[in-house]
């Protein structure tokens, strides 16, 4: 049986607090008692509360883009899980590829900060995907799979079962190229699988496994067909309400 769709929008580094707060009432108004599908938005930290205040009462869910892994601390700039849990978000997208090329992001801080945010009962979505030249050299499915075993150590199976993976292309994200349903279904399958070595069948076949790269209205309904992808996760299109709404109807056409 297939997984019910994910859709999330990562708004990155865009909107105004006002700005947030208008794209998030669009969407409510389309979505407000929308259970097809699980639509998580992802705004800028400054925007989270007036987005969390807008969506509230709707199936909507609230992501943060990013967190550090302590409570508290002297640690300037950074924001914690707990701060998070406060301003209303659900999930935190996490290890996303601009937060590795950008800020030297480690596997293995992508694993504290999956723990961190499990151990507030913030849900984790976990990004991870190859770069242009190692997709050219044939390393894939090795880098792909040394960033999921990494983000995964230690982390019990109860636990991982509440995480979500998102595969993105490093050279699909922003691009306008996106992989071909194809290829990206050969990498979410092998994804699947490995989560299947590392636990259990049931976790590998429960666990929401999305595509992100240049995520379109165009492209979603064929994106999604594929047998292990579970949705998308959604960064310029997300921008634009006309455009996520149309990507939503688009993933649940068939559910």
């Amino acid at each position: 049986m297939k997984r019910k769709p994910f859709i999330a929008g990562n708004w990155k580094m865009h909107k105004s607090i006002k700005e947030a707060a208008e794209l998030a009432n669009e969407i409510k108004r389309r979505f407000y008692d929308f259970d097809r599908a699980e639509i998580v938005l992802a705004p800028p930290f400054t925007a989270l509360a007036a987005v969390a205040d807008i969506i509230a009462s709707t199936p909507v869910k609230l992501a943060a883009q990013n967190m550090f892994w302590e409570k508290e601390g002297a640690f300037t700039g950074e924001v914690s899980p707990l701060m998070l849990k406060d301003a209303g978000c659900s999930y935190v997208i996490l290890g996303h590829s601009e937060r590795r090329a950008y800020f030297c992001e480690s596997d293995e801080n992508v694993n504290k900060k999956i723990k961190a945010a499990l151990r507030e009962g913030i849900l984790p979505i976990v990004c991870v995907g190859e770069r242009l030249e190692e997709r050219e050299a044939g390393k894939t499915i090795e880098v792909v799979e040394r960033q999921l075993r990494g983000a995964l150590e230690e982390i019990k199976e109860e636990e991982a079962r509440k995480i979500v993976i998102a595969y993105e292309p490093v050279w699909a994200i922003g691009t306008g190229k996106t992989a071909a349903p194809n290829q990206a279904e050969e990498v979410h399958k092998f994804i699947r699988e490995t989560i299947g070595k590392l636990y259990t069948e049931d976790t590998s076949s429960d666990i929401l496994v999305i595509y992100g790269g240049s995520v379109k209205p165009e492209n979603i309904t064929f994106l999604i067909k594929e047998e292990d992808i579970d949705g998308a996760l959604v960064g310029g299109a997300s921008l634009e309400s006309d455009k996520f709404i149309k990507i939503i109807e688009g993933a649940v056409l068939d559910v």
